[in-house]
């Protein structure tokens, strides 16, 4: 691990260049590297108390600090019995079966104590035994992330690799490039000169622009690792906290006190990027660093489903309750007046159970008897079957072919199956945007300069609004899919007359350009009337920005490594117009230039004198450079609402025709910036430089004011050269799911720690914002009052901008107008405070997307808690980098993008998948499918129970109430775990009351999740009526059938063995009839176990009925009543009389009152999908919920801008082309 003395270091000193993000004070000063005073006056008390030790583990130790060892698990080998069982009997049934099994240790039982006890345990272990193997996961991530190397200082200048969960607080390491920081360190020195190191923090806030840190100038001399021999040095620094952009420290080295910044510290998860190596001390470990404080604790999470579950145990409970003290209350009555005058009883001889003196006592263990005896109301096989059910769900999500990435090799894992259903009711997806909405990549698409639009390709945006308008179809009548899938041909007729062309539709080869125009490529720009303007723009493309080039020694070839992919797309463009940049050094740019001379490939020198970069309040760049002939030219790119201000009267040449582009730009859903350029006089610039370098290198509170306030006066009097458009590359069908998932009447969040600019392009691209869109942005606004005043000033202002905003959209008339909602994080961090959250929530949902910025981890866990406590309904979370953990656990289901990035999102969530537009199968399809397979389930298994559990309560009660059963006891252990165990287990795996394909094509079907319309309480409650009627058909039918009435040849009557398998067989039809009549998708599967469950019964009663175990029911079926035609023509009446009520019910609302699923059912069972292609078109436009966001509601008003224009130059000829290619 040693290196040489002779390796080179890499001579860039960024801090030359860079104004505003790399500023470092001169030694001594205060307020620079010298101890703050703020800073210093807090360190030592409350919450600043930490000491770290540098390079001396002796000193540190003693200290206690935590290790770098991370979990996400749930559970721990200690905590896992209690906290799992803790989970399980959180069940209310569960209780109930725990309470009856302990009874059953008890003479009042009327079952054995084995037959109660043992499916309890096998119900509670297999539901533990999913979680523990669920949390094994999380763990074998945990031991992956823990298991990383890195190298640290092991004393004597010797570097070793260790496991990052042996790292300690003061320890020394050394990061390489592309590796994640172990830990939250302090940068000491890095590769560059100066202690300069880029850091791509995507984990942590989102973002893919790279930040740039540094180390203070006391520790650059640490350049190699034997320098670390004798170092030694003290930090006395900020307790852990989770705010990822502030850091208070002091750093005590050589005797002097350094204070220390945010711009030293290097996050835990953030990754070095362009820089060969860097030297740290290791600050904050394990979950005392700000990523894990930015984590929350696995929650529990249960279905809303199961939750009302819960509720309906609770009535049948009362249910139970109830008809048990009648059951009670009767048999006391019957103990006290008749039972003496039963001498065949001996009562004489009873004992406590039924002692006539003591009728009361005798009912209340009577009670306990009933309580048991009913227990068949409450089925502990419901939760065996829904576990069951629920796994076998999430076998299927898991094996979906059309979920599988084939770049990853990656497959769609429901890593937990508890909230299967939840995925069907969905109401709110907050998304992260970056590598889960974007792949990071911009294309070069189209330009502008000199007042002339170059670019011929077409965005997603124009081709999809000209293949709907192609159609001929209403605006509403043509559904997206078709948009994507129909119309390939190169040339699009949109009216008589007018043609659209697409071109071949053929993807750019090259990554970053999609430009497409002969009048620019290939050095033809020449001959262009303003050449020397096209000239400036290709320039500024090549010059302005801070990307370093990195060359491929085995191909030649150029990657640039760029802040802002906006920036990598620039680059390859000016590339492929002729002006490569290749080379950087401290003081010039190289640019290779084609075209420019009659001598071919020149290579050019620009010195830069003053480089101004880019941030969110600027809104634009700058970089002063000086060319060969030694003019000094000031290039500016920026906002367009930004340059436009700064242009002198003579620069607005071409202001109007590119302002016209712009919004043309806009509209077709690209980004965009505009380009200028001026020329300065060597005496303005030495005057303006030397004001310059005074506001640099000031000290205090206002000198981030003063540089803005000097590079203010020089970015004036800017000349127009053009404007870029540039396409988001979106992951692929970004804009398609988010899309159907609007028409399916989802809300769409975006929670961002980009910066609002980008977040809003961003929104754009994705559909989440189109033209016309009424924005409402709430940010706290800058000034100078102190710390007090400043924060009420915000909330003030941040009240006001709610309240106006809230008043603009209830004032608002026109029905189609849509409102977005963008907050940056400072604005986020009031509007969340218990005051004001529920205003800023009522402004949100009355819009029609929502994008927060600059949130932290921290932020997006509260907005989600937000969000689902306040709108009351299903919210969902998709994320994937680290920092999306926090709102992947508070949100109803959290959802990880197993993506680049690590998989940090992954081991927090609920469900992963490969890329965000498998979201849109995952909610439409499998969520759809499995909220109506476990409603149905439920409802289903409550009325089986019913039907069954409420006849042994007639059947008691006709006895004189005296415990005695009708059926035998192997009938009522097997009625739930045999004979109707896997009919149900086949609705709820197998049920599909449409197809994936259907469901993807009607995505207003979702609704009926949301809406909750087949678990609502009209639906409960009526399976329970039709429990409860079933019940009394199957046992006053067959009292009245059988009470005096001859069942053999020689006039014998039915005795009770006979009655109670006849009712017994009248149950199992019945219930098994109905689940037929529910089902709406039939396999071989579903008919095995349907009409198997029936052969089960009479098979079991045949060979039961030959043992000697069986007493009463010995032979019952060959001998007394298969022989007797009363038993099957009872057996078909009673069936009957059960399941024609429902097939009245269902038939009258197919009829009259259809359901969505109903009329598409209809619809492709007379096949008129495919003979009337003009009313399913027709069906399927009304099967999306109106939405004012997605790319439909973006494409509609394409279309009528297409075809205002198309009216205004209708009176110019009888033929018009517009021509794209794309």
């Amino acid at each position: 691990m040693g290196r040489s003395g002779g390796r080179r270091r890499d001579r860039m000193r960024w801090s030359k260049l860079y104004t505003f993000n790399c500023f470092r004070g001169h030694h001594g000063e205060a307020g620079a590297d010298g101890p703050s005073s703020d800073g210093a006056g807090a360190l030592g008390g409350p919450g600043f108390s930490r000491v770290v030790h540098c390079n001396n583990p002796g000193l540190q130790k003693p200290l206690k600090y935590p290790t770098n060892y991370i979990t996400t698990t749930k559970y721990n080998i200690i905590t896992f019995f209690p906290k799992a069982i803790f989970e399980q009997f959180r069940r209310v049934a569960n209780l109930y079966f725990l309470l009856t099994a302990i009874l059953s240790l008890t003479p009042v039982c009327p079952f054995s104590a084995v037959s109660m006890i043992a499916p309890l345990a096998f119900v509670v272990g297999l539901s533990m035994l999913k979680e523990g193997l669920e949390d094994w996961r999380r763990f074998i991530q945990d031991m992956k992330v823990n298991n990383r190397k890195v190298s640290v200082h092991k004393g004597d200048g010797e570097f070793v690799y260790r496991h990052w969960e042996e790292l300690c607080v003061g320890d020394v390491v050394k990061v390489e490039k592309d590796q994640f920081f172990p830990a939250d360190l302090l940068l000491l020195s890095s590769s560059y000169e100066d202690g300069i190191c880029y850091v791509e923090t995507m984990n942590l806030d989102g973002e893919t622009n790279l930040k740039v840190k540094r180390s203070l100038e006391a520790t650059l001399p640490l350049e190699e690792d034997e320098s670390f021999k004798d170092f030694q040095a003290v930090i006395r620094c900020e307790d852990p906290n989770p705010s990822l952009y502030t850091f208070t420290g002091n750093f005590e080295y050589e005797r002097q006190v350094y204070a220390l910044d945010p711009f030293q510290i290097l996050l835990r998860d953030s990754k070095l990027r362009n820089t060969s190596f860097i030297y740290g001390v290791v600050i904050f470990t394990g979950h005392d660093s700000k990523v894990m404080q930015n984590s929350t604790e696995s929650p529990s999470k249960r279905s809303r489903i199961e939750r009302k579950m819960d509720l309906i145990i609770y009535i049948l409970f009362t249910v139970l309750v109830l008809i048990s003290l009648i059951s009670s209350i009767g048999f006391a009555v019957r103990i006290k007046l008749d039972l003496p005058h039963w001498w065949y009883l001996q009562p004489q001889n009873s004992n406590k159970l039924d002692d006539p003196s003591r009728p009361a006592l005798s009912g209340i263990f009577h009670l306990i008897t009933a309580l048991i005896l009913y227990g068949y109301l409450i089925p502990i096989s419901l939760y065996v079957s829904i576990e069951l059910v629920k796994v076998l769900q999430a076998h299927f999500i898991n094996q979906d072919i059309h979920m599988f990435d084939e770049d990853t090799g990656n497959t769609a894992q429901a890593r937990t199956s508890n909230l299967n259903e939840e995925l069907g009711q969905v109401h709110t997806v907050l998304s992260d945007k970056t590598g889960t909405l974007t792949c990071n990549q911009m294309d070069f698409l189209k330009c502008s300069i000199a007042g002339v639009s170059y670019g011929v390709g077409s965005s997603e945006v124009e081709i999809a609004a000209a293949k709907q308008m192609a159609s001929g179809a209403d605006e509403n009548d043509m559904p997206l899919q078709d948009i994507w899938e129909e119309n390939n041909e190169d040339e699009i007729e949109l009216v008589e007359g007018v043609n659209f062309s697409v071109g071949n539709n053929r993807k750019s080869s090259i990554k970053g350009f999609s430009f497409e125009d002969d009048r620019l490529m290939q050095g033809n720009w020449t001959k262009e009337p303003n050449s020397s303007t096209i000239l400036l723009f290709f320039r500024i493309l090549a010059l302005c920005h801070t990307a370093i080039p990195e060359i491929n020694e085995a191909t030649g070839s150029i990657a640039y490594e760029a802040e802002s992919p906006d920036e990598g797309a620039f680059l390859v463009a000016a590339r492929e117009f002729g002006f490569e940049f290749f080379k950087r050094t401290q003081s010039s740019v190289f640019v290779r230039e084609k075209h420019t001379s009659s001598q071919g490939t020149i290579e050019r020198e620009f010195k830069i004198l003053n480089l101004l970069e880019f941030n969110s309040k600027r809104k634009r760049m700058t970089v002063i450079l000086k060319d060969e002939d030694d003019q000094i030219l000031l290039f500016c790119k920026g906002a367009d609402s930004i340059i436009f201000d700064r242009l002198a009267k003579n620069g607005r040449m071409y202001e109007v025709d590119t302002t016209r582009h712009l919004n043309d730009y806009g509209e077709a859903g690209l980004r965009t910036l505009a380009l200028s350029y001026r020329v300065l006089e060597e005496s303005e610039y030495s005057s303006w430089n030397a004001e310059f370098l005074k506001a640099k290198t000031s000290i205090g509170p206002d000198r981030e004011l003063q540089l803005e306030r000097v590079s203010d006066l020089i970015e004036r009097e800017l000349i127009l050269v053009g404007a870029t458009a540039v396409e988001d590359k979106l992951q692929k069908g970004v804009p398609q799911c988010i899309d159907r998932l609007a028409q399916a009447g989802l809300k769409i969040w975006v929670l961002t720690g980009d910066k609002m600019e980008t977040a809003i392009n961003i929104g754009y691209a994705c559909s989440l914002l189109r033209q016309g869109m009424k924005q409402i942005c709430l940010s706290i606004p800058t000034g100078d009052q102190v710390a007090q005043d400043a924060k009420k000033a915000a909330k003030e202002s941040l009240l006001s901008q709610i309240a106006n905003g809230s008043q603009m959209v209830k004032l608002e008339k026109d029905p189609d107008a849509a409102f977005a909602l963008v907050i940056d994080g400072k604005a986020l961090a009031f509007a969340l405070e218990d005051d004001m959250k529920h205003m800023f929530l009522n402004l949100a949902i009355e819009c029609a997307s929502v994008i927060c910025c600059r949130v932290s981890p921290k932020q997006k866990a509260l907005v989600t808690r937000l969000v689902k406590e306040g709108v009351g309904q299903t919210t969902l979370a998709i994320g994937d980098g680290a920092n999306d953990v926090g709102m992947i656990q508070e949100a109803d289901i959290g959802v990880g993008i197993s993506g680049v990035e690590g998989m940090q999102a992954v081991m927090a969530s609920d469900f992963s998948i490969s890329q965000f537009r498998f979201l849109e199968r995952l909610l439409v399809v499998h969520g759809h499918w499995c909220y109506k397979r476990i409603a149905q389930m439920i409802c289903y298994f409550f009325y089986k129970n019913i039907a069954f559990g409420l006849t042994i309560f007639y059947f008691e009660a006709f006895a004189g109430f005296s415990g005695q059963s009708v059926y035998d006891d192997w009938f009522m252990l097997l009625f739930n775990v045999v004979l109707t165990s896997l009919p149900v287990i086949s609705l709820g795996v197998f049920e599909q009351d449409v197809s994936s394909e259907i469901c993807l094509q009607f995505p207003a079907l979702y609704q009926q999740g949301p809406k909750n319309l087949f678990f609502d309480w009209y639906r409960i409650l009526g399976w329970m009526a039709n429990g409860l009627y079933s019940s009394l058909a199957i046992f006053f039918l067959n009292l009245c059938i059988f009470y005096d009435q001859a069942i053999r040849a020689g006039g014998q009557t039915a005795d009770m063995a006979a009655v109670g398998t006849t009712m017994f067989t009248c149950i199992i039809w019945a219930v098994n009839m109905q689940i037929a009549l529910t089902m709406s998708h039939f396999t071989w599967i579903q008919h095995l176990f349907v009409w198997g469950s029936i052969t089960t019964w009479y098979l079991f009663i045949l060979a039961y009925g030959m043992t000697l175990r069986s007493r009463d029911n010995y032979q019952i079926l060959l001998e007394v009543l298969g022989p007797a035609p009363i038993y099957w023509a009872a057996t078909l009446l009673v069936t009957a009389a059960c399941n024609i009520p429902y097939l009245i019910h269902i038939s009258y609302q197919r009829s009259c009152n259809p359901l969505d699923h109903h009329v598409i059912q209809e619809i492709k069972y007379l096949k008129k999908d495919v003979e009337d292609q003009t009313m399913w078109k027709r069906e399927r436009s009304k099967a999306r919920q109106k939405t004012k966001i997605g790319f439909t509601a973006r494409v509609d008003a394409k279309i009528k801008q297409i075809k205002g224009k198309l009216h205004k130059k209708g009176q110019s000829g009888p033929s018009l082309t517009i021509h794209t290619v794309s």
